[in-house]
């Protein structure tokens, strides 16, 4: 997954992509477990898309934060 593809969605529906992407790693480690994983390097991009997802997802909530700063000095 590319970031920019990341920043291309809506902020909403990144919760939604990192629920998927958190299932789908799980279903990686189980096979893993029972030595069904044959590309492991699977389950290192999962979690590096995990965190991929997780910033895009503060960065958007420290966006709206500041936003609203902003909007309030005017106001006052």
């Amino acid at each position: 997954m590319n970031v920019t593809e990341l920043k291309a969605m809506n902020p909403s529906e990144l919760p939604k992509k990192l629920a998927e992407i958190q299932k789908s790693q799980f279903d990686l480690r189980m096979a893993k477990g029972n030595g069904q994983l044959t590309k492991s390097h699977v389950l290192k991009e999962a979690r590096r898309n995990i965190a991929r997802v997780k910033t895009l997802i503060r960065q958007n909530d420290i966006e709206n934060k500041a936003g609203n700063k902003k909007c309030l000095l005017k106001i006052k």
